[in-house]
């Protein structure tokens, strides 16, 4: 005979399995119980969801004041245009820190979470009217511009608040902002980025866009050349071993 103690602990044991039988599954052949399914990763398409889980870190929880560019910028949104950030989304930045998330690409999104994406930003954070009526640059570059002639639009357009030299140091409007040519920054923005942020400014931290760069108090929007030029010339400033002693 068994005993007493072993006897309990059978019994414990079996209304244990029972119990996890009843909760657990539809039935004795073990298929999931309701609601106790887990989705999917590529099942996902919740545009919130998918930002969260994808994009939130760098870009902010609510696509601003993040390490990495504002999406919830209408101007940005609108210059970019749904097309230019499905295109980046999927495939990522090259020798910067934005991956690509398209599975084609290493990535563990779909090609319709990548579209949820994109379309998903213009919907939550787009204005059509932010760039109506107005003929803004084209989102990417024609050409290589001008180093010495983006230095001197610098001087015109920038330097009220960069400094005249870029570094941040304070301007003549008193104004200190980080340095737009340490090499460490440098490295870990793209062309693009730069362009980008000069076209469409940062504006949750109140930069503004082309339209309002200043020549003393008289505001002036940036053309297509003056944006590649200042561009050109910011890149200039870019070295091969950034943060070496050396």
């Amino acid at each position: 005979m068994r005993r007493p103690n072993e006897r309990l602990l059978t019994v414990a044991l079996v209304a244990c399995a029972a119990a996890l039988t009843i909760t657990g599954c539809r039935s004795a052949s073990g298929k999931p119980g309701p609601g106790s399914e887990v989705m999917r990763p590529d099942q996902v398409t919740d545009f919130a969801t998918l930002y969260g889980q994808n994009c939130a870190a760098c870009h902010g929880a609510s696509g601003k004041n993040g390490a990495a560019i504002a999406l919830a910028n209408p101007v940005y949104l609108a210059i970019a245009g749904v097309a230019n950030i499905q295109r980046i989304t999927a495939n990522g930045v090259t020798g910067t820190a934005m991956p690509p998330f398209s599975k084609a690409a290493g990535g563990m999104l779909t090609d319709n979470q990548i579209v949820i994406l994109a379309t998903g930003m213009e919907s939550s954070w787009g204005n059509p009217s932010a760039v109506a009526g107005q003929t803004s640059p084209a989102f990417a570059s024609s050409g290589p511009g001008n180093s010495e002639k983006g230095a001197k639009e610098f001087a015109i357009s920038c330097a009220r608040c960069h400094g005249i030299d870029a570094s941040g140091r304070p301007a003549s409007n008193g104004v200190v902002t980080g340095s737009l040519i340490d090499p460490a920054y440098l490295a870990m923005i793209s062309d693009q980025g730069l362009r980008s942020i000069v076209i469409a400014g940062q504006t949750e931290q109140g930069a503004h866009d082309w339209r309002s760069y200043t020549s003393g108090p008289i505001a002036h929007p940036l053309t297509d050349e003056d944006v590649a030029d200042i561009v050109a010339w910011l890149t200039s400033h870019r070295i091969a071993t950034p943060g070496q002693p050396y």
